[in-house]
């Protein structure tokens, strides 16, 4: 494989490398598509959870405020919110535990609707038919990606790109 002899073993001394930088080598030189793979942007949710969870997200667009949900985020599993470099440096997030009936929420009001919705705007939810629900805010400091862990212990909600 080209890619391989352009680094010989012989000419490697591994006593000074980490072993992240020893993986990184190993993986760029048999599969540089799975590097790739792995750097695409995104928001996405992780349900830290044994419960299902249904997960809103509001964020600021050319349009206006919008809302989206439901994403249904299994137990212990992720889901991608949005997908591709992020637009905005602030994102709002709303969950419900759907077996518990808990909730992960903030106080930034936005519009929900019970079914799967994408709202335009955040007045007057109640008259339009929606329902209004606190959501958190997510600062992402203009990264190009972020995740955020839902957990069941209060205040170990974690944010991190």
């Amino acid at each position: 494989m080209e890619t391989v002899s352009r680094y010989p073993l012989s000419r490697l001394t591994l006593r000074n490398w980490s072993l992240s930088t020893i993986l990184l080598f190993v993986l760029t030189a048999f599969s540089p598509a799975l590097i790739a793979s792995e750097a695409r942007a995104e928001f996405r949710v992780c349900n830290g959870t044994q419960n299902l969870v249904g997960v809103a997200i509001g964020y600021r667009a050319k349009e206006g405020w919008i809302t989206e949900g439901w994403w249904q985020v299994p137990a212990t599993t992720c889901a991608t919110l949005i997908e591709g470099e992020l637009q905005s440096r602030y994102y709002y997030l709303y969950a419900e535990d759907a077996a518990r009936g808990g909730r992960w929420t903030g106080d930034v009001n936005m519009c929900v609707a019970e079914n799967e919705f994408k709202v335009t705007g955040v007045q007057d939810c109640f008259a339009r038919g929606f329902q209004r629900m606190g959501f958190k805010e997510y600062d992402t400091g203009r990264q190009g990606s972020w995740m955020v862990q839902l957990s069941d212990t209060p205040g170990t909600q974690e944010s991190h790109n």
